[in-house]
């Protein structure tokens, strides 16, 4: 594969260890620390031409630790790994020459192609001197990469892909990709970007439901030192900072109706002022956006923007639920076995046939991200090399109780859902729905949905 040398910093051990492994099976030479101070001796001696560092540490932190790299000029690639709530540390350690990040939780695939996407492993690639044109490489790549994080082969998943490519080809369409919590809308955005012109830029997501309201235009547009309270620097906002790549906004029917009118004149003058200035800064990069939500009834609301809307649906990718492609359970069962199999290092078990006929009967209302969960729990309880319907516990329904095809119904139900399997914990639910506690909060209060133990 590659001669690459990573070296993964982290001080929760398994963490690291399992970035290492994982690592190490796609071919690359790669060892964990936990020592920040430690590695930066090692770095002063040996650099390997990779470094991939959480940012929140005891000690020497990742953002202290860039600093020394750039300051004693150590010629390394550095991407951060990062929580939701350290963007402002990510904005700061990408000044400083992070070549990206990687946010918490993280998949095999984003490391990949975080790590395809710094100088030194582009400038290995063109080392190689493939006999493949540019076009036949990007088309293996992207075979790879669909690989490595299975989709799916139905026909309907197989449009998706489809269209998803189509639409990457064109250097600057918008694209609204639409569909329910857990169907992979981060992964369709992610392939548009690598199959694009774009690639070699930063691909920047950013979740619009989980930034404060008060920093929100700081975060978009960056801003100048001394234009508010805590502005002790000048600072670049994601605009600046994915200018050349892709902007995906994830959930951007919860952005607020004031930014909508901001964000529609950046879009369409290619120009920003930050926060504080009165200079325009020339910007470049592809709006991916997504939603769960229905984008139209909320513009029969007044919550957002006719015109922003149409601007970015240039091109619209609905994702079909999990439900609507039964083909694909079979396969997406299989690939998670044998992918938690390997992380875990355990034995592949076989599976029974009942299993099968149990989950094409279930509706999925968590998708992908829910028969993820579900492997993932039945290969760690399980201490046969068997496994059965009855490690898949599912929620009994009946075809009369199907859920209607309904993206309010189905989210006011998957919330409710979520609380009761959380115990009522907002924080856990959160986690459970894959959105932030704030995000869940709006979203409870616009179901009116109240914290008691029966729900009414």
């Amino acid at each position: 594969m590659t001669n690459l040398n990573v070296l993964v910093l982290d001080d929760e051990k398994n963490i690291a260890n399992r970035m290492a492994d994982f690592l190490v099976e796609l071919g690359y030479d790669a060892c964990a620390s936990y020592e920040p101070e430690k590695v930066l001796k090692i770095l002063k001696r040996d650099p390997p031409d990779i470094l991939i560092s959480d940012i929140m540490m005891p000690g020497l932190s990742g953002l202290r630790l860039l600093k020394e790299i750039r300051k004693l000029q150590i010629p390394i690639e550095v991407i951060m790994v990062s929580a939701h709530g350290d963007m402002d540390m990510v904005i700061e350690a990408m000044q400083y020459g992070a070549v990206d990040f990687i946010r918490k939780p993280f998949s095999i695939l984003d490391i990949q192609m975080a790590i395809e996407r710094t100088g030194k492993y582009l400038r290995l690639q063109n080392r190689l001197q493939l006999v493949e044109d540019r076009n036949s490489l990007i088309n293996r790549e992207l075979e790879n990469s669909i690989e490595r994080n299975f989709i799916g082969t139905s026909a309907k998943i197989r449009k998706v892909l489809d269209t998803a490519i189509k639409a990457g080809s064109d250097r600057d369409a918008s694209i609204l990709i639409t569909g329910e919590n857990g169907t992979g809308k981060e992964i369709i955005a992610r392939i548009i970007h690598q199959t694009s012109e774009r690639k070699n830029g930063a691909f920047f997501p950013v979740n619009c439901s989980a930034i404060p309201g008060t920093l929100i235009e700081s975060e978009f547009f960056g801003h100048q030192k001394g234009s508010f309270t805590d502005a002790r620097e000048d600072k670049k906002g994601f605009f600046e900072l994915t200018d050349g790549g892709s902007l995906f906004l994830d959930e951007i029917a919860d952005m607020p109706v004031g930014l909508q009118a901001k964000l529609l004149r950046a879009i369409e003058e290619k120009k920003i002022k930050r926060v504080g200035s009165t200079k325009e800064i020339d910007i470049d990069m592809r709006i991916i956006s997504a939603t769960n939500q229905n984008i139209e009834k909320k513009i029969e609301d007044k919550q957002f923007r006719i015109d922003l809307y149409h601007r970015i649906n240039t091109i619209t990718i609905c994702l079909p639920p999990l439900r609507e492609r039964p083909g694909d359970i079979a396969p997406l069962l299989t690939y998670f076995l044998e992918f938690f199999a390997r992380r875990k290092k355990k034995q592949i078990p076989e599976i029974a046939p009942d299993v099968l006929d149990k989950l094409l009967n279930y509706d999925f209302p968590g998708n992908v991200r829910e028969l993820r969960n579900m492997v993932e729990r039945a290969l760690i309880l399980s201490s046969g090399d068997l496994l059965t319907a009855a490690d898949f516990p599912v929620k009994e329904q009946s075809s009369s109780s199907m859920r209607a095809y309904n993206l309010e119904d189905n989210e006011r139900n998957m919330i409710k859902e979520a609380l009761i399997v959380a115990d009522y914990n907002q924080n856990r639910a959160s986690k459970l729905l894959g959105i932030s506690r704030d995000s869940l909060i709006r979203r409870m209060n616009k179901f009116s949905i109240n914290i008691e133990k029966n729900f009414k």
